[in-house]
């Protein structure tokens, strides 16, 4: 078969992390050309040599994917090197603050992962759909945990942050879409790879005893399949939704949660 991604040209954003490394090698995998931005290079450059290992093509910029002049000039220098960008994936970090009461949170707590989330999208998707409008098509996406949907007690910041992103990307679906732009989300949550027990008291400082097959144990109990995604299975899903085949979907969030959120 084909690889779904031959000749494309893939910008990251947060390529370190554990979903966007994830992204990145299955990407390059299926024969994209994948430029790695984030803010730290020691992990973008354990994901470049992985991909390099395998006999992919992998570039690594540092930039900060919240800063309007870094998103713009790195964007401006991926198509002077490559001709073109034809996805475009966020994946950076927001800030979310969770196993706290809505009633009991700071402002600031509140806001940081909802202006972080909604700004990071609006100025890689901007620079994206105006460069993809001109070659008459291209590929915006970000993930989100599904916590819009939910009605789960101390997510905290992560549900508004992800109903402020995905609304974005629905609008934005709407306004591109007759230049040919497709803007498409996933949602997934608990991808127990992903998690350390670092990552999870960044987030919530309450789980300071985490135990990862333990909450793996939890979250399997409360899906539809009696198990939890695996990032193998995010980062194929991400690919197809990147490729031409899945070119009829858009200004939509496909799920991959297992059926952990019912959407």
């Amino acid at each position: 078969m084909t690889q779904l991604l031959k000749d494309k040209n893939v910008i990251i954003y947060g390529a370190g992390g554990g979903i966007g490394g994830g992204a990145a090698r299955t990407f390059a995998r299926e024969g994209a050309r994948v430029f790695l931005a984030g803010r730290t290079p020691e992990s973008l450059e354990a994901v470049a040599a992985d991909i390099t290992a395998e006999g992919g093509l992998a570039e690594i910029d540092r930039v900060d994917a919240l800063d309007e002049r870094s998103v713009e000039e790195h964007f401006r220098a991926v198509v002077s090197r490559a001709g073109g960008v034809d996805v475009s994936l966020n994946l950076i970090t927001r800030g979310d603050v969770q196993g706290v009461p809505l009633v009991e949170m700071s402002a600031k707590d509140l806001t940081t992962a909802v202006v972080n989330g909604l700004l990071t999208n609006f100025l890689t998707a901007r620079v994206a759909a105006r460069h993809m409008a001109t070659r008459g098509g291209g590929v915006v996406m970000t993930v989100t945990s599904g916590s819009s949907r939910g009605t789960a007690p101390m997510m905290g910041s992560t549900g508004p942050a992800d109903a402020a992103v995905e609304t974005f990307l629905r609008y934005l679906a709407a306004e591109t879409g007759p230049s040919g732009v497709r803007v498409v989300g996933l949602h997934t949550a608990g991808v127990i790879e992903t998690l350390t027990r670092e990552k999870v008291v960044e987030v919530n400082g309450g789980l300071t005893d985490f135990d990862p097959e333990e909450f793996e144990r939890m979250m399997a109990g409360m899906t539809m399949l009696g198990r939890m995604p695996r990032l193998a299975q995010v980062a194929d899903t991400l690919a197809f939704l990147a490729s031409d085949r899945a070119a009829g979907i858009t200004g939509t969030i496909v799920n991959v949660t297992c059926g952990l959120v019912a959407a």
